[in-house]
């Protein structure tokens, strides 16, 4: 391996999780985030009008969950895209 590609790794993008309490993808996307070591913020929208504005906004969708990485827009949990946003192998 090259030394430059030991050079540390760039900062993690940002990462929001709209969710519901009730929602089992939600769920396993949280848990799959958690063990990845990846650092989010979680947005239940059944709790808050405005955030249910925003992720609609955002993504066009009313349904959970929404997961935003640096602006992009990720709905369902899906794995590979959202390992593709994050550079997990």
């Amino acid at each position: 391996m090259l030394e430059q590609d030991k050079a540390s790794p760039r900062p993690q993008p940002r990462v929001i999780i709209f969710t519901t309490p009730t929602c089992s993808f939600c769920n396993q996307a949280k848990r799959y985030l958690r063990e990845k070591g990846i650092r989010f913020n979680e947005v239940d929208v059944s709790r808050d009008e405005a955030a249910a504005r925003d992720m609609v906004r955002r993504s066009g969708q009313q349904g959970v969950p929404v997961i935003d990485i640096g602006g992009r827009i990720v709905v369902g949990f899906d794995r590979n895209r959202i390992n593709q946003l994050l550079g997990i192998r």
